[in-house]
Formats: C-alpha cells, sequence, structure tokens
C-alpha cells in the first residue's frame, strides 16, 4: 500500500479511492471562463481539478476557483519557480512540478521548503518530453528506465529538504512506455502513483488508449489518482475516468449496464433500447447491475448474475429480476425497464 498524501480534502493513496482528476483548458486570463468549466467538472464526479500558471497574472485564478468549487486546486508549474511560491502564497491545494526545469536547484529547494512550511503536497510530474539529455543518451530515448530514473532523481531532491508529501507521474504518448514506468515504481517506492497517458489523442484512440494504460495498472492494484488526457471537453476526461475505475473494479458510479452486440437471431431494436436505458440511468445513483440482452441464449445466463434486466424475444421482452422471471413486456420495453428500476430507488 502507497503512502497517504492529503490534497485539501482529497486523500490520495493509503489505500483510499482513486481519486479522477482533470484539467483546465480554458486560456488562463478568461477567469470567469476556467470558473464556469471548473463547476461543470465538479458536477460531472471531478474531484481534483489542475490549472496552469505559466505568469504571475494567472495566479489570480487560485482563490477565484477556489471559491467557486469545493475540489481541490492544483497549479501546474513549469520553469519560473516564484510562480510556484505565488500559488501557495494564494492558497492553492497541491503543486505539480518538475524539479529539473524549475531553475537551479537553490530555487528547486525553496520551493518545496514553502510546501512543507504551508503544507502543500508536490506533484512531480516527469513525462517524454521533459526526460534530461543524459538520461536520453543513456537509454537511447525516453524508455521506461529513464522516465522511471528521472523521477526518481527529482524525488530525491525533495527528499533531501525531508518533505515526503509527494505524488508521482511518469506519463508517456507511448502506452507500453508508461506502463512499464509505473511499473518500475509501484516496486521501488511508496509514494501514490498519479496515472495517465499523455497526449492520449481525442476521444475515441484517447479513451482507447487510457484505458488500456491506467485499467492494466489498476487492475494490477498499481495507482492511487488518475487523468485522462483528451483533446476535447475535459468533462469528457472525468466521464471516461469513471468508466476505467468502473471497469476495472475499483470504483461504481451507479448502474453497470450489460447488453448484447446483438445477431441474426434478435427480433427487437436492441441498440436503440439499450442507448434508452443508457441515457435514462445516466443519473442513476443505485448500485446494480443492469442486462440489456437481444434473446434467449444468453439473456438467461445474465439474469442470473444481474440485478434487472430484459431478453428479447419475438417484438416483445422478458423482465427479469435477481434471475427470476417477473413477466413479458411490449411496446416501449426501455421505458419499462427504467420504471422498474426507478421503482427500485424508490423514485
Amino acid at each position: 500500500m502507497t503512502r497517504a498524501v492529503k490534497v485539501g480534502d482529497i486523500t490520495i493513496g493509503g489505500g483510499h479511492p482513486v481519486s479522477i482528476q482533470s484539467m483546465l483548458n480554458v486560456h488562463n486570463s478568461d477567469i470567469a471562463g476556467n470558473v464556469e468549466q471548473a463547476v461543470r467538472l465538479e458536477k460531472a464526479g471531478c474531484e481534483i481539478i489542475r490549472t496552469a500558471i505559466p505568469n504571475m497574472e494567472a495566479v489570480a485564478l487560485i482563490p477565484a476557483l477556489k471559491n467557486a468549487v469545493s475540489c481541490p486546486i492544483v497549479a501546474d508549474i513549469h520553469f519560473d519557480h516564484r510562480l510556484a511560491l505565488a500559488s501557495i502564497d494564494a492558497g492553492v491545494d497541491k503543486v505539480r512540478i518538475n524539479p529539473g526545469n524549475i531553475g537551479s536547484l537553490d530555487k528547486a529547494r525553496e520551493v518545496v521548503l514553502a510546501c512543507k512550511h504551508s503544507g502543500v503536497p508536490i506533484r512531480v510530474g516527469v513525462n517524454s518530453g521533459s526526460c534530461e539529455k543524459e538520461l536520453l543518451e543513456k537509454y537511447g530515448g525516453p524508455t521506461k528506465e529513464a522516465l522511471f530514473e528521472s523521477a526518481m532523481k527529482h524525488v530525491r531532491i525533495i527528499e533531501d529538504c525531508e518533505f515526503y508529501d509527494i505524488v508521482i507521474s511518469m506519463k508517456s504518448s507511448d502506452v507500453k512506455t508508461m506502463i512499464g514506468a509505473y511499473r518500475l515504481a509501484a516496486q521501488a517506492c511508496d509514494y501514490p502513483l498519479h496515472l495517465g497517458v499523455t497526449e492520449a489523442g481525442t476521444i475515441g484512440q484517447g479513451t482507447v488508449k487510457s484505458a488500456i494504460g491506467i485499467g492494466s495498472l489498476l487492475i494490477d492494484g498499481i495507482g492511487d489518482t488518475i487523468r485522462v488526457s483528451l483533446t476535447d471537453d475535459p468533462v469528457r476526461e472525468v466521464d471516461a475516468a469513471k468508466s476505467i475505475l468502473s471497469a476495472s473494479g475499483c470504483r461504481t458510479f451507479g448502474p453497470t449496464i450489460v447488453s448484447c452486440p446483438t445477431c441474426g437471431r434478435t427480433e427487437i431494436d436492441l441498440v436503440s433500447i439499450a442507448k434508452k436505458v443508457e441515457e435514462g440511468l445516466k443519473d442513476c445513483k443505485l448500485n446494480i447491475k443492469v442486462a440489456v440482452m437481444g434473446c434467449v441464449v444468453n439473456g438467461p445466463g445474465e439474469a442470473r448474475e444481474a440485478d434487472i434486466g430484459i431478453a428479447g424475444g419475438k417484438g416483445e421482452a422478458i423482465l427479469f429480476k435477481k434471475g427470476e422471471t417477473v413477466r413479458k413486456i411490449s411496446g416501449d420495453i426501455a421505458q419499462v425497464l427504467l420504471d422498474e428500476i426507478n421503482s427500485m430507488s424508490g423514485v
């Protein structure tokens, strides 16, 4: 088990639930736009929000965000250690730095000591583009070993200040490299790990790459907080993160829907039914398994495993609960199923 690191009201590591992060992508000069996006992220289920602080003017984002949402706010800092110091003074909950690009060793230590004094944790963020030249030459590129060695080099700078509230990330756009780097870290230290495939791409490719990279590690018991990086609205990152956490068995966020891909035996419009059920349950908080099956071949088997569901017939379906047949239904099959689920929640 990793050590616990407190970030605002959220604890990363120490056996606590794997938390969901995202990053604002509104220009830092637009405070109102950033606040609006942060509110949407929190409503969608984001638990830690990061914002870029590229200049002193952007520091004003921190109090504005903290007044608008209850999520911890993370300042993403590069190159200028004074931005980290100003963000800490502004009340940020966590600082993301790469000590190697924050300036001299003295400047890096100044940031660490300020975090230590204010109780602000540090995420050491290393990625393929930030690996030191000597490590790239040593390993022949940004390999898993290069990422890991770079991260631990920066961790030692922080540890030398007797500060240990550290979270580590070692992201790569290459899924296998990312997985390998985190596995090395998990074997070598007990710091919480922030998982992510960096620059994963647009919604389709990015979600698939993130699911493979993040999901593989989560199933192995590695990872304490995640960020799905997509070239899209960050709310979609949160949706993808929830799906990954649910599929890997780490957390649940309402009903799990099991639906078959259909085949030539299907005699109901299962695609439309499944879509309507999914849409109708998007705000449902019940931790139940719902099966939407197209025929009697696999339907009965899923009925035994699901809390509620349907198995299609010729223009109708069998409604089942806890593996037991309830009745035949026809007409708006999806709505009948949704009504039955709503009755389970007392709605």
